[in-house]
């Protein structure tokens, strides 16, 4: 504890700067925990978004929590969406702006090909974004650095909403 107090206290200029493989293990590993499967940084056992998606029937999946509320399967496509439209920005600066408000307009009632078609878009994006991790040698800046954590964040907010969700559609 002491040791961390140290860091900091120290001014910006002299603390050692973080080696960019020591931050690309550590996204990728609380990635893997969001995404795949829980190691115990942050979430319980059996609580990943692949592992909360596996129980969620097309039915539950299409079902709006209340009158304003998006179904599970808009969740799960708007995580999905916002995951490419990182890992095309990341590639092409220029890439247009998104309509981030679609899937929340028109993502509704799924069938059980259409909810699988959905999980299955979600893990080819989260495996997109996992490869332009590992193709990232350095990471430049805090733009960089606060995008790649932004993935994780966001989608762990949506995780929440859709566990929380759960808590109403199986009372």
């Amino acid at each position: 504890m002491m040791l961390r107090v140290v860091f900091l206290l120290l001014p910006k200029s002299i603390m050692p700067p973080i080696d960019p493989t020591h931050f690309t293990q550590a996204l990728l590993a609380l990635l893997d925990e969001t995404f795949n499967q829980v190691q115990g940084y942050y979430l319980d056992r059996g609580t990943s978004l692949f592992e909360t998606l596996a129980t969620i029937t097309a039915a539950e999946a299409s079902i709006p929590v209340g009158g304003k509320c998006a179904t599970l399967a808009a969740q799960v496509k708007h995580v999905a969406f916002y995951l490419e439209v990182v890992e095309k920005s990341v590639l092409d600066p220029n890439y247009p702006k998104a309509d981030w408000g679609e899937i929340w307009r028109t993502v509704k009632s799924v069938t059980p090909a259409e909810w699988e078609a959905i999980q299955q878009e979600l893990r080819n994006n989260y495996e997109s974004i996992v490869k332009l991790i590992h193709a990232t040698p350095a990471w430049s800046g805090e733009d960089e650095i606060s995008n790649a954590m932004a993935v994780i964040i966001h989608t762990a907010y949506h995780l929440g909403e859709i566990r929380q969700a759960l808590c109403t559609l199986r009372p």
